[in-house]
C-alpha cells in the first residue's frame, strides 16, 4: 500500500468516531447499523451487545462493509472510506483489554464500564479490512483511491 494513502487512511481513523457498518442478515438482506469504534493502525474494534442482530449477522458471516466519514461543510471537504472485510469476535482476554483499552482511550466519557470486557453481554469485535476506498473530494469531485489492505507475497522460494 502507497505510504501516503496509508497516511490518508490512518488520518481518518483517528479523526473520526463512529462508523456505519454493514453485516448480511439471515435473510441474505443487508444491515447497515452506526457503532463508535477505535482503531490501531488498519485493525478497527468495536463492542456491542452479544445478543445484538449484528453481532448474530457476524456470527453467521463475517464479512462486512463499513464506512467513515470525518465533519465537512461543504462537498468539496469531503474525506472517508470505505471498506470491505471480515469482523471476528475476540476471544482472547489480552485481545479483548486491547480493545477495550483502545476504546477507552478514544472515549473515555462514560465507557469504561463496557471498555474493562467485564460486562456480562458485551461483544468484542476486531475488523480487518481487505479492500479500501479512499475518498477525497478536495482532489476533485467524487475522487476516490482504491487500495488493497492484503500483506505482501513472500519473496522465499522465488527465483
Amino acid at each position: 500500500m502507497d505510504a501516503r494513502l496509508r497516511d490518508e487512511i490512518l488520518s481518518i481513523l483517528d479523526r473520526a468516531s463512529d462508523m456505519t457498518l454493514a453485516t448480511i442478515r439471515q435473510d441474505g438482506y443487508p444491515q447497515a447499523t452506526t457503532v463508535s469504534f477505535a482503531n490501531d493502525g488498519l485493525d478497527i474494534y468495536f463492542g456491542c451487545s452479544e445478543a445484538s442482530q449484528k453481532a448474530r449477522n457476524i456470527r453467521r458471516n463475517g464479512k462486512v462493509s463499513l464506512t467513515i466519514n470525518l465533519p465537512y461543510a461543504d462537498w468539496g471537504e469531503i474525506r472517508g472510506i470505505s471498506a470491505g472485510g471480515h469482523a471476528d469476535r475476540l476471544t482472547d482476554p489480552q485481545e479483548i483489554a486491547r480493545a477495550g483499552q483502545l476504546l477507552l482511550q478514544k472515549f473515555p466519557q462514560g465507557i469504561a464500564e463496557y471498555a474493562s470486557g467485564a460486562l456480562e453481554g458485551v461483544a468484542f469485535f476486531k475488523v480487518v479490512p481487505k479492500v479500501i476506498s479512499v475518498l477525497d473530494y478536495r482532489k476533485g469531485f467524487g475522487h476516490m483511491d482504491l487500495v488493497g489492505n492484503e500483506p505482501a507475497p513472500s519473496a522465499v522460494g522465488r527465483a
